[in-house]
């Protein structure tokens, strides 16, 4: 829902971040697999109740997140690279709602479980959209140049990295949270079948 104004928000910033970082020859592919490697120290951390480290983890993950995709920009976008994008992102937000169900399996295991579950909703209807989009040839110019079709919805990426940050501040709330961002993703995936349904048909 908010994807729209941040990605454009933060578009120059990055942009600028990114011809430096192209300069010193990193590659897109070395900031998303860094990020991914540090992102998920968020298990370790939540499994010993460390939520400030956890915290830490998902705001350096999502850094380096927004970083490979504009460093991508400049050097060219890859088929593997946005492959790796995707993949790396879907295995860390479930990540880190697994690693609140470890640090409290008794209140926090049966919200998490739902929360992944609802994540499968958002993931499949957006994945599955994708390669349809990509197949007719439909694009979204408002995210600007993507590897991947981005179909918009109530729960995107903004409002995750808000969901991720918050239980960290907040992680007697988890199960709250959880819940109430669980029926917003069922929300997003009914909207995404729906507008795919009138698409593609």
């Amino acid at each position: 829902m908010l994807d729209t104004f941040f990605i454009k928000s933060l578009k120059h910033p990055l942009r600028i971040t990114a011809v430096v970082i192209d300069k010193l020859g990193i590659k897109a592919n070395w900031i998303t697999l860094f990020g991914f490697a540090f992102g998920m120290m968020v298990l370790p951390a939540l499994y010993f109740g460390n939520t400030s480290l956890a915290l830490l983890c998902v705001i350096i993950n999502r850094v380096m997140d927004g970083l490979d995709g504009a460093v991508a920009r400049v050097q060219g976008p890859t088929d593997l690279g946005g492959y790796l994008d995707i993949t790396l992102d879907f295995i860390f937000y479930s990540a880190v709602i697994f690693g609140f169900a470890l640090m409290n399996p008794l209140e926090n295991a049966l919200a998490a479980s739902f929360l992944i579950f609802s994540f499968m909703g958002t993931g499949s209807s957006f994945l599955a959209f994708a390669i349809m989009a990509e197949k007719q040839k439909i694009e979204r110019l408002d995210y600007g140049r993507k590897s991947l079709y981005f179909l918009g919805g109530l729960a995107e990426g903004t409002e995750t990295i808000a969901l991720l940050i918050l239980i960290c501040l907040f992680p007697s709330y988890f199960a709250v949270m959880a819940y109430v961002f669980g029926l917003m993703c069922w929300i997003t995936t009914a909207t995404r079948i729906y507008a795919g349904y009138r698409t593609l048909s």
